[in-house]
């Protein structure tokens, strides 16, 4: 009998581990609060990890070293009761091939956080059901994150994901919650979802593609044809902006890439770099002082 539940428990660990598609550190900041001591904090960052975690976002299969490095920067500003208000900063990186390194793919603050949560309240992800605005928002920023990841790696490769996502926007919206209404302003969850969803924006997935598959994965063997595929995705960038001057993609890929663009165009093997600069500064023009750096 004890050899059954032993085995019982070791293909139960295995189904864990073989669900566990993202390694997603989660913190919780109170300070704003007065309070930041309460246990329900501490027992809300534990919460939020282990369902992020260890929830089965896609039938998809995971290798250990496949899953998405991210993390999830929670501030609440105040709370009453059962009530919390807030931001969440989301951030995710993937591996760069042949290399050490680390890309930063995702870097977006989202400032339209609002929630219920009580103690010990269990978390789960139902499509199509909507349990909680927190639930909502985690699993949104879960699917944007796989989204995201897997267009790095295969042209429009996170549809699926952008469009499970899509699904949370539709099902959250009667939670009357600030973020998932189109009326929420220009950075607020209906908006980034619908412009990565969008045929304008093609060229800012298509470009993740190119930036990280065929420029960062390529340097290792050939850092001067890397580097020429990463300068060319801002001409294609070019192009989408004379479409929609400052979109929130946009501002999406330069708050995650600019102090990487500058690292990755300061040293080695040269490119056009005046060429490169001007494009820089006429789609980004807020990171001018990154570019003016460009040596």
């Amino acid at each position: 009998m004890r050899k059954v539940f032993l085995l019982i428990l070791f293909f139960t660990g295995m189904q864990l581990c073989s669900a566990q598609q993202l390694n997603c550190e989660v913190i919780i900041n109170a300070e704003q609060t007065g309070q930041a001591n309460l246990s329900v904090f501490k027992t809300l960052q534990r919460a939020l990890t282990e369902f992020v975690n260890r929830t089965n976002w896609t039938e998809r299969s995971f290798q250990p070293q496949e899953r998405i490095n991210c993390s999830m920067f929670i501030t609440i500003t105040s709370f009453e009761g059962e009530s919390f208000n807030g931001n969440i900063q989301v951030q995710s990186s993937r591996p760069v091939y042949g290399t050490s390194l680390v890309t930063p793919v995702f870097n977006f603050k989202d400032e339209q956080l609002g929630f219920n949560y009580r103690e010990f309240q269990p978390l789960n992800y139902s499509q199509n059901t909507f349990s909680s605005n927190l639930v909502s928002v985690i699993s949104f920023y879960v699917y944007t994150i796989m989204g995201l990841d897997a267009d790095t790696f295969a042209p429009m490769g996170g549809t699926p994901y952008f469009e499970e996502a899509n699904r949370i926007v539709t099902t959250a919206q009667q939670g009357n919650y600030r973020g998932w209404s189109g009326a929420d302003g220009p950075r607020s969850r209906f908006r980034l979802n619908a412009d990565l969803l969008a045929n304008t924006y093609a060229e800012y997935r298509e470009s993740l593609y190119d930036y990280h598959r065929l420029g960062l994965d390529i340097m290792a063997a050939d850092l001067l044809t890397g580097k020429k595929a990463i300068a060319e995705t801002f001409n294609k960038l070019e192009v989408m902006n004379r479409r929609r001057n400052n979109s929130l993609l946009l501002r999406v890929f330069f708050d995650a890439k600019a102090d990487e663009i500058t690292s990755i165009f300061s040293g080695g093997p040269s490119v056009n770099k005046a060429d490169l600069i001007e494009t820089l500064n006429n789609i980004a023009p807020r990171y001018s002082k990154n570019w003016r750096s460009i040596q």
